[in-house]
């Protein structure tokens, strides 16, 4: 941790790392793998390879857990892993996250969930972040009955919007302002590219579209790809517009409060503090 006490409080490890990837690079095939289906192929939708994929995420997430847990600090002043303290706090913020989408979901696609975990992700780092938005998914498909074939990829998709926000530049740096700026324009990205990922999900099994904006299967993907641009733009832009407007209108107004509480949070928690245990004193 620098001097100012500013750096994230749960960064990444080498572990991290690499269980991060191999998440994402199963999530990036989950949803890719129906744009090289050949011309013989017969696409029936996700309702049968979620459950599969949702039995891989779930101990795809738990090594990514395991992975901060297991990098403890180091001799040579390395950096903290995941503790008690963290854990604790993942589960009241996946909790809040999950209250605050029915609070929007299903209205014009406003989901106020997103501009908490673009700020968790920016104070808590990316390996927090990634599965902060995964578990607040999964725990608001259970508050919501929102349970389906989409869940695996919903989960996926906010893990990597969180982990998108713990990527972004100037931790010790960037304050004030500047930072809210930042997060805004982020959200307002991270909004639009979450609506259009989730449309790659359910686009190639839609039967009955247009010429235009429908998948063939076996068409260079190219071809495929400016299909798939006009469907999201005729379909879904009128629902993640007020998403990202939103969130960026979140961000701007109650940014700075929300950042000031996680910071505090995380300073009291003190994760990188050793915690040294005695033995009870003989009286």
């Amino acid at each position: 941790m620098s001097k100012n006490g500013l750096n994230r409080p749960v960064p990444l490890g080498r572990r991290s790392i690499t269980a991060l990837l191999l998440t994402s690079l199963v999530g990036v095939a989950a949803f890719g793998w129906p744009l090289l289906a050949s011309a013989e192929s017969a696409l029936v939708g996700h309702s049968t390879d979620a459950p599969w994929l949702f039995a891989l995420l779930l101990p795809l997430l738990l090594a990514v857990v395991v992975a901060q847990i297991s990098e403890g600090r180091t001799a040579g002043g390395g950096t903290p892993g995941l503790d008690a303290k963290a854990v604790a706090l993942l589960g009241v913020l996946a909790a809040a996250g999950a209250a605050l989408r029915p609070l929007g979901a299903g209205t014009a696609g406003l989901e106020p969930m997103f501009f908490l975990m673009v700020l968790a992700g920016r104070v808590l780092g990316p390996g927090f972040g990634f599965v902060l938005g995964a578990l607040s998914m999964f725990a608001s498909a259970l508050l919501t009955g929102g349970v389906g074939p989409w869940l695996p990829f919903q989960m996926l998709a906010m893990g990597w919007v969180s982990l998108g926000a713990g990527l972004l530049p100037g931790p010790d740096r960037v304050r004030g302002r500047r930072e809210l700026v930042m997060l805004a324009v982020y959200g307002a990205g991270a909004s639009l590219l979450y609506g259009m990922i989730m449309n790659l999900q359910g686009w190639p099994y839609i039967a009955g579209l247009a010429s235009s904006i429908s998948f063939v299967p076996g068409d260079p993907l190219s071809d495929n790809l400016v299909r798939f641009a006009v469907y999201c733009l005729t379909t879904s832009l009128g629902w993640d517009l007020p998403r990202a407007v939103l969130t960026v209108t979140l961000c701007l107004t109650l940014g700075t409060p929300v950042l000031r509480a996680l910071r505090r949070a995380t300073r009291r928690a003190a994760f990188a503090a050793p915690v040294a245990f005695h033995p009870p004193r003989e009286d």
